[in-house]
């Protein structure tokens, strides 16, 4: 099933420091599960000053459960960058399923 993540930063003075320092174990993680077809894109979301503050995903994960799963140990989340994270059911629409086969 294809899931769209939207992962919303804190508003907070350490939020930017807070994403700095675990972004190196979530670009770790987006490169294991995207070689296993889990993660078909995903960029960062920018505010007016051009700093990363959230993150959008397209995944692919055969159940809810798994995406859960994915998530309970994903570095935004347990580093607690992410401070609202949206989940929603996709479909890639069949002029763009090419891109991700």
């Amino acid at each position: 099933m294809r899931f769209i993540v939207i992962g919303k930063d804190g508003s907070d003075d350490g939020a930017l420091e807070r994403r700095t320092s675990a972004r190196d174990e979530h670009l770790k993680q987006v490169e294991i599960y995207s070689e296993k077809g889990n993660f078909l894109m995903a960029t960062a979301i920018l505010d007016d000053q051009g700093n990363m503050c959230g993150s959008i995903m397209l995944v692919d994960f055969p159940t809810r459960v798994e995406l859960n799963s994915w998530l309970e140990n994903e570095p935004y989340v347990t580093g607690h960058v992410w401070k609202n994270i949206e989940i929603y059911d996709a479909k890639v629409a069949p002029r763009f399923e090419k891109l991700f086969e």
